[in-house]
């Protein structure tokens, strides 16, 4: 089925952010990243972040925002690599969440794409 946008009077805007951190991430480096990002984006947070750890498929973590959130994601193996997914119905700047991303986990290798609606 082809794309429509249902709502265009609701602002939507996600962005994924993936990248090689320069060493393996904790559950303390993921609240602190989902803490320090919604300071960065000016986002209220309703919730503490949480991180949960499956032993098969690796690190969990989300943020709830008053404008919604981010969830993101952290594997260990084959070798370290995240992915970080933002939804929010408030305007940001990709450009500095994407360099805030880069600069926090010390990447070797970052990657980002806006999804428009």
């Amino acid at each position: 089925m082809e794309w429509k946008n249902l709502a265009p009077n609701i602002l939507r805007q996600r962005l994924i952010i993936e990248g090689f951190p320069s060493k393996e991430i904790t559950d303390k480096q993921i609240k602190d990243y989902l803490i320090n990002l919604s300071r960065e984006l000016n986002m209220k947070a309703l919730s503490e972040p949480t991180a949960h750890l499956s032993e098969k498929f690796g690190w969990a973590g989300w943020i709830h925002w008053e404008s919604s959130g981010c969830h993101f994601y952290a594997w260990d193996k084959p070798k370290p690599f995240f992915s970080a997914d933002i939804y929010t119905c408030k305007s940001f700047s990709v450009e500095k969440a994407a360099d805030f991303t880069k600069n926090f986990f010390k990447t070797s290798k970052l990657v980002w794409k806006e999804v428009k609606v």
